[in-house]
């Protein structure tokens, strides 16, 4: 894990992208977009059926690196809302151990106005100050972490293409990279990255390389 400050408080990145909160005991994640391959096969487009698996295989690992024991997901938690009823048995099982397992919040998003039976569902709620929901709104102001987006640092090194999930934050607001298995991304230099962030004097990529937080600059104010 990474550790690096944010909004006057302590946190650490994980190689997954989930983020761990200490002073709550705390895991982020955003845009878990389970049972996605099987809403794509049911429209005909056939995916191997196990992208639910290995979410949740990294969300369990993530919680046994971390000890947290209070999990907070950013919406877009299921591809779609009848996603929950599509789980089958062996990942519907490892869901219900994690969330029995611990205080479990799910945050809805554009996706999905649903969630499993278990944990708690919110459209948006603050904790310790800051607030949790699904896409960052333009114009807010207090600290704020959100998902939607999936952010993507593309770079060029050394003739090389280099493509990388990160979080991208601006002074008091971040947005997390997707967790899920089956997700595409967003560059995040887009402008619909930095307006969701405005008002901000500076956009930054965040994500962890060998063990440090590794920071590129997206964006400053003229």
């Amino acid at each position: 894990m990474v550790p690096f400050s944010f909004a006057d408080q302590e946190w650490c990145l994980t190689a997954a992208g989930a983020l761990f909160w200490p002073r709550e005991n705390a895991l982020l994640v955003a845009d878990l977009h389970l049972e996605k391959a099987s809403f794509f096969a049911s429209h005909g487009q056939m995916l191997p059926p196990y992208d639910s698996r290995e979410t949740l295989e990294r969300l369990a690992l993530a919680l046994r690196e971390t000890g947290a024991r209070r999990v907070f997901c950013l919406g877009d938690n299921f591809h779609d809302s009848a996603g929950p009823e599509r789980l089958e048995p062996h990942a519907a099982g490892m869901l219900a151990a994690l969330t029995r397992a611990t205080d479990w919040v799910w945050i809805t998003g554009n996706h999905d106005r649903a969630a499993a039976s278990r944990g708690t569902l919110a459209e948006e709620l603050t904790v310790s100050g800051l607030t949790l929901r699904h896409q960052a709104r333009p114009g807010a102001t207090g600290p704020e972490l959100s998902g939607h987006f999936h952010p993507r640092l593309r770079l060029t090194v050394r003739g090389r293409r280099i493509v990388r999930p990160c979080a991208v934050r601006s002074e008091t607001r971040m947005i997390l990279p997707a967790f899920g298995a089956l997700t595409g991304g967003m560059d995040a230099a887009d402008a619909a990255i930095h307006a969701a962030l405005q008002p901000a004097r500076a956009i930054d990529a965040v994500l962890g390389a060998s063990g440090r937080l590794v920071q590129y600059p997206l964006w400053r104010a003229a």
